[in-house]
């Protein structure tokens, strides 16, 4: 019995840029947690984060409604705005550590799948999906996936999925730091 050849597999170009996807979220996510999550700053902003919404929480469903209690909800919504920037810019960093990453291989698997269809979608997509699903590609088959299209939704879709798993992701409070969510704070 011959062993099978991966490469005549018909559907061998999409596992392997689902596969080089693969180990591209995963070299994000390690050098994301080598560069920021595991140091003590994340740490502390992240966890002051989740203790303070807590708090925010407790402190809105108390019964009182003095004006001690709107001053300790505002001090409480003040801090985690504060833990909110101090943790964007962390965000900002592994934004850059991502690309870098993706960019590159990008670059790798352009010159190995150029101009060649990796899948077949099973229908014609709407016209703008078209121009993104069709990057680099010629002829008239309008359900040609390049190598972009495929790699862009695959890096994203498990790398989003990848940071769930390992607990990586930033806490969801650290996102409300805009001031609708604030009915104390008002601009100045």
């Amino acid at each position: 019995m011959a062993p099978i050849s991966f490469s005549h597999m018909k559907y061998s170009d999409s596992l392997k840029v689902v596969a080089i996807s693969i180990f591209s979220a995963t070299l994000c996510e390690f050098l994301l947690w080598l560069l920021i999550y595991r140091t003590i700053s994340y740490k502390s902003l992240s966890s002051t984060i989740t203790k303070a919404s807590k708090k925010l929480e407790i402190m809105k469903n108390l019964k009182t409604s003095d004006h001690s209690k709107k001053s300790k909800i505002r001090k409480i919504e003040m801090a985690i705005i504060g833990s909110s920037r101090g943790l964007y810019l962390f965000k900002l960093k592994s934004g850059a550590i991502v690309i870098s990453v993706l960019v590159m291989n990008y670059g790798v698997m352009n010159s190995l799948f150029e101009g060649k269809p990796v899948a077949k979608l099973p229908f014609v997509p709407f016209q703008i999906v078209q121009r993104m699903s069709r990057t680099g590609l010629s002829g008239d088959d309008m359900t040609d996936c390049s190598m972009f299209f495929l790699y862009f939704l695959c890096s994203f879709w498990i790398r989003t999925n990848l940071q769930k798993l390992l607990g990586f992701s930033p806490p969801r409070e650290a996102a409300i730091t805009r001031l609708p969510h604030f009915p104390y704070l008002k601009p100045n």
